[in-house]
């Protein structure tokens, strides 16, 4: 089955552009693509995508806020935000507001489609300069020791990739494992940590 996506873009040609790439990509399908998120909030929950992706400087009702109410409307809908901006407050807004990921609009068309699919598998894709900022606030904010966890040498490796905001692809790459094991390895991270995000398990990371 193709992986449907859907996009909101205020910008005409790169939202064609982006559909007509993920359009021709194989096990792909681009199901809706809106100029506003008051269209976007209006068709979504017909359109039922399995990935919206999202720009933040929206006319009328942001980004942001689209995600909010989407998530509300269609919570099974993962949004991976694709936007300019790279300040600490747009992603964590976007993040609190209910978005699987942050990417910027540089995102070459190969990464693209593996953050997609890597946010249908249970990730939260990243710019890796964007996790970066993410991992740093939380170090700034100074997150207390927390409890011991249970995990393997190898676990250990692939969550430490994780905080550094590589792609599944690249941890496979980097750790001479297979994508399917770096998935794998990831599932049981999440259940030992007991997060469902990217985010929450680079937060634990940092309580090591």
């Amino acid at each position: 089955m193709a992986i449907t996506v859907s996009i909101v873009e205020d910008n005409e040609q790169l939202r064609g552009t982006l559909a007509r790439m993920i359009g021709r990509a194989a096990g792909f399908e681009c199901v809706g693509q809106y100029p506003d998120a008051e269209t976007a909030l209006a068709a979504i929950p017909k359109d039922k995508p399995q990935v919206v992706l999202m720009d933040i400087n929206l006319p009328g009702i942001n980004g942001v806020e689209c995600v909010r109410r989407l998530k509300q409307t269609t919570p099974q809908t993962l949004v991976v935000m694709l936007t300019v901006y790279e300040d600490t407050e747009n992603i964590f807004n976007a993040l609190a507001a209910g978005a699987s990921g942050y990417l910027l609009k540089r995102t070459k068309s190969a990464e693209l489609l593996a953050a997609i699919q890597e946010v249908i598998h249970g990730g939260s894709p990243m710019t890796t300069h964007i996790a970066r900022k993410v991992v740093q606030s939380f170090q700034r904010a100074g997150v207390s020791a927390g409890p011991e966890t249970n995990l393997s040498q190898r676990e250990q490796e692939v969550l430490d990739c994780l905080a550094k905001g590589f792609l599944y692809k690249e941890i496979a790459e980097k750790l001479g494992i297979s994508y399917e094991t770096v998935h794998t390895y990831v599932r049981r991270i999440y259940e030992k940590l007991q997060v469902r995000t990217r985010t929450e398990a680079v937060a634990k990371f940092l309580r090591r």
